[in-house]
């Protein structure tokens, strides 16, 4: 099997062991779950469902950033209590995912679970010599990773200027280097408060992510996913932070979801031109949905037209009309091998379908179980794919 690696630049070879780690940043959850989630997260459920039909054991770990600016700030907006929202909208999140038929994870931990991890990791990151206190905060400075920059591959000008766009506040005074980053910071009065050694705050945003991969799975993971919109600043700071507390290499693997776009930019909260999953699945098997996505490679930015909903509703009926058995299985496992080449799989079963051949074990690699709800129809949801166990959420 074979992946793209961010950091390497290339397809290289996905070469794990009996138990595969996976971790993937998962939703800071002030709104509802939105086509550019699904694509991401449909994409490591389609990943852990070759890894399986391969003998592999699958321990998926996805966060939920409980606490941080956005969460805080949407909050603050609507009167509410932030984590009374964010549990109003994990359950959104839940509902939607498993009606796309979503493998569940094996973890789904929430920052605000994992305060004294954080701040002992911080602890460590200090000791190391790798950051420094200022003004109440913690800031890790970058010059003491050498590799800070490889996984994005940014020349300095381009990660100032996504750094001022994504949160990195470059121009924060107390900073050694612009492009240091807070590890602690100090809680604005409305916010939420916990004690520390460098005094009462709440942590940075990318060491929540390092801490909770570490507690769940180990120091070292196999593969760490998410949107290519993280990988600068997010992951690159994931990977530097990490790596300077332990020593060790923090994962073998990065693979990033392009994006999904609309009226030509990306799919985002903060743009607000969203699709919103719950509300195709009023009008759409959610089988439908899965299939409009998975027809996009991974690493290809696509944009959302409604005409692909009725696409992937015919294509559904077309499938559910092949005689049952499995058709172009050994095809469909060798386009998944092929760095994760979804469309070619959708194309192989096409081709079955349409020459009369069974296809519902290779539509289930998939995660498209033909065997669910009513036929499909062109318009009108039905019950969603049902999905095999994969260990009990913690």
């Amino acid at each position: 099997m074979q992946i793209y690696d961010t950091l390497a630049g290339e397809v290289v070879p996905f070469e794990v062991g009996p138990v595969v780690t996976m971790y993937t940043c998962g939703i800071t959850p002030y709104d509802a779950t939105h086509l550019g989630h699904a694509a991401t997260y449909l994409t490591y459920d389609v990943l852990q469902r070759r890894l399986r039909d391969r003998g592999h054991e699958t321990r998926c770990v996805r966060n939920v950033t409980d606490v941080d600016d956005d969460i805080l700030r949407k909050a603050r907006s609507l009167g509410v209590h932030y984590l009374d929202l964010a549990a109003a909208e994990v359950a959104r999140f839940d509902s939607d995912m498993a009606a796309l038929g979503m493998l569940a994870c094996w973890s789904e931990p929430r920052a605000t679970s994992a305060i004294a991890d954080i701040r002992g990791f911080i602890g460590m990151v200090l000791d190391r010599g790798h950051a420094y206190v200022a003004g109440g905060a913690v800031y890790f400075e970058v010059a003491s990773y050498p590799g800070f920059g490889e996984l994005s591959k940014l020349d300095r000008t381009e990660m100032l200027v996504l750094a001022a766009e994504r949160g990195g506040n470059p121009d924060d005074p107390a900073k050694r280097d612009p492009l240091d980053f807070v590890l602690w910071q100090p809680s604005a009065p409305d916010e939420p408060a916990w004690g520390s050694l460098w005094g009462p705050g709440r942590p940075g945003w990318h060491i929540e992510c390092s801490t909770l991969a570490m507690r769940e799975l180990d120091t070292t993971i196999d593969l760490h996913g998410g949107g290519s919109d993280l990988v600068f600043p997010h992951h690159e700071c994931e990977r530097a932070q990490s790596e300077a507390a332990t020593g060790d290499l923090f994962a073998r693997h990065w693979m990033h979801q392009a994006m999904v776009r609309m009226d030509g930019e990306k799919m985002s909260k903060s743009l607000g031109n969203l699709v919103f999953v719950s509300d195709l699945l009023k009008e759409y098997d959610p089988r439908a949905v899965r299939l409009a996505v998975l027809s996009h490679h991974y690493r290809d930015s696509w944009a959302w037209r409604p005409e692909m909903m009725v696409e992937a509703a015919e294509r559904l009926a077309r499938w559910q009309s092949a005689a049952a058995g499995e058709g172009p299985l050994g095809d469909v496992r060798a386009a998944l091998d092929a760095d994760l080449d979804t469309p070619a799989a959708v194309a192989h079963i096409d081709d079955a379908a349409g020459r009369g051949r069974g296809v519902a074990a290779a539509a289930m690699l998939l995660g498209v179980d033909l065997r669910a709800g009513e036929p499909a129809r062109p318009n009108g949801g039905t019950a969603g794919a049902s999905c095999g166990p994969s260990g009990a959420r913690r």
